[in-house]
């Protein structure tokens, strides 16, 4: 959830605000004239790789090693000639 706030306002409020936005993850815009100028928003650690970053959200079901069988009969010659040509392979 965002909130919106006069940069005076901030100046006066900056460390309880930077308490709140620790504690509730929740972002404060602060605005300068009524234009945004300024986001605060809670501390995050950068995953030091893409590595693993992932790990825990995602479940792999079935065998992911093997290929899928085509419907059609599979992938001969002809058909991929045709895909690499641009042309229809049915």
């Amino acid at each position: 959830m965002e909130r919106t706030i006069k940069a005076s306002e901030f100046k006066a409020t900056c460390l309880k605000l930077m308490d709140e936005v620790a504690e509730t993850g929740d972002e404060v815009v602060i605005t300068k004239n009524g234009n945004p100028v300024s986001r605060l928003v809670p501390y995050r650690e950068k995953p030091k790789s893409l590595f693993g970053c992932f790990r825990g959200q995602m479940k792999i079901t079935g065998d992911i090693m093997s290929p899928i069988e085509d419907e059609s009969g599979g992938w001969d010659e002809e058909r991929k000639l045709a895909l690499i040509l641009g042309e229809d392979p049915d």
